[in-house]
């Protein structure tokens, strides 16, 4: 029996347990991985907490979107992304659902070949991040010559966007808080502290003035200083949906709608993570059976970095 974390309720990490189920066999189209990492996402805390309701019939509810791990089953047609997917092959799995587990089947279409120098804990946390900071970059355009300011510098999206970023040829100035401002630093931008005064401070580290904008904080602050700095509304966008960014005409990146883009960002991302130009930095890892304490962690104060599930 292959072992699965659910969220048996809608609430907190109190919620979770530890089950077992059937991983299927694969049918046409699909693969059965046994996981060696699965990324831990605030998506994953979301999806219980009740933000999108409480319908009981929605229970228990699967967590995990994103993971690595290694082929032990394939069905008919199992023709991946990256070519034709054998037993014994490393893989990624992104996007997904219900990977929180030891092994799970999954659609062909999911399952890229893992790069072989990269880490199961960098590739499971690579993806989901990555795609949203790549999709965001193309959204605003950011290419040589630009200066991006980067609001929530030193989370997930935040620290990708700036490597990826960095590697377009484009200067970032990134918002964090004292503590993470060196971590900013090391990644290739320049941190930059939040609250009053923001809007000197950055005009005061790019003179030149700032071509494009990128909210991955979430806050009313990230988006009128945007506006004010930013000449051009349409290359500001945010991965926050809310009615002051409507109010302001800044475009949100996410939902269905970013699906292809997401998805094709997925060889290019794994590219540069193969050669070494982006890297994910691991903040804890923790037993698959250890998901409620995981979350409590992320929901808490914590360095910066990706939380992983170690099956």
């Amino acid at each position: 029996m292959a072992r699965r974390v659910v969220a048996q309720g809608y609430g907190g990490p109190d919620q979770l347990a530890l089950v077992e189920y059937d991983a299927p066999d694969p049918g046409p189209g699909e693969v059965r991985v046994d996981l060696r990492a699965i990324g831990v996402n605030p998506f994953d805390l979301k999806s219980y907490s009740g933000a999108f309701g409480t319908d009981p019939g929605n229970l228990p509810v699967l967590l995990g979107g994103e993971a690595a791990g290694v082929v032990s089953a394939v069905g008919t047609e199992a023709n991946s992304p990256t070519g034709l997917v054998a037993v014994g092959d490393e893989v990624v799995v992104f996007p997904g659902r219900g990977l929180y587990a030891d092994q799970v089947t999954v659609p062909v279409s999911s399952v890229l070949a893992k790069p072989s120098g990269v880490a199961w804990e960098v590739a499971a946390g690579l993806l989901l991040a990555g795609a949203t900071a790549f999709d965001t970059l193309d959204t605003v355009g950011v290419g040589p010559g630009d200066t991006l300011l980067l609001h929530g510098a030193s989370g997930a999206v935040g620290s990708a966007a700036i490597q990826l970023a960095v590697g377009r040829g484009a200067t970032v100035v990134g918002t964090a808080s004292a503590e993470n401002q060196e971590y900013v630093r090391e990644l290739g931008a320049i941190p930059v502290g939040y609250g009053p005064g923001l809007v000197d401070r950055v005009r005061a580290l790019a003179p030149d003035g700032v071509s494009a904008a990128i909210d991955a904080a979430g806050t009313d602050e990230a988006l009128d200083v945007s506006a004010q700095l930013v000449p051009e509304r349409g290359r500001i966008v945010t991965i926050a949906a809310g009615p002051h960014a409507e109010e302001l005409g800044i475009r949100r990146v996410g939902g269905p709608e970013s699906r292809p883009a997401r998805d094709a960002a997925r060889l290019p991302l794994l590219e540069l993570a193969g050669d070494g130009v982006l890297t994910v930095r691991i903040a804890g890892t923790y037993p698959l059976e250890d998901a409620a304490r995981a979350h409590r962690d992320l929901a808490g104060s914590h360095p910066p970095g990706k939380f992983v599930l170690l099956p």
